[in-house]
């Protein structure tokens, strides 16, 4: 009985001591596959970072054309006034108005 008793023992043990390599190899391909994800999240949160710096500048250009867009028609309005005024006094000078 007391053989018997041991032999069973051994058994459960090396049952358990199985169970745990299993459990461990379980456990390290978790760990490896949560450092893989880990590598990726890091990657992707640079990727993040340099596009919102890069939407910044983008931002920033935009702002700069539309004011040059806003100065640039100032300008052609004032040149379209100009032009009405020359236009206006080319017809009075050419328009024989003075009679002599």
């Amino acid at each position: 009985g007391h053989e018997q008793l041991l032999k069973m023992m051994e058994e459960r043990m090396m049952d358990v001591e199985q169970k745990l390599r299993l459990v461990k190899r379980l456990l390290q391909d978790k760990v490896n596959q949560l450092k893989e994800q880990l590598s990726k999240n890091t990657r992707a949160d640079a990727m993040v970072k340099d596009l919102y710096v890069e939407n910044a500048q983008l931002l920033k250009a935009l702002e700069v054309t539309e004011q040059r867009q806003k100065t640039a028609e100032r300008k052609n309005y004032l040149l379209e006034e100009k032009i009405a005024n020359l236009n206006r006094i080319v017809k009075n000078l050419a328009s024989p108005s003075f009679s002599p």
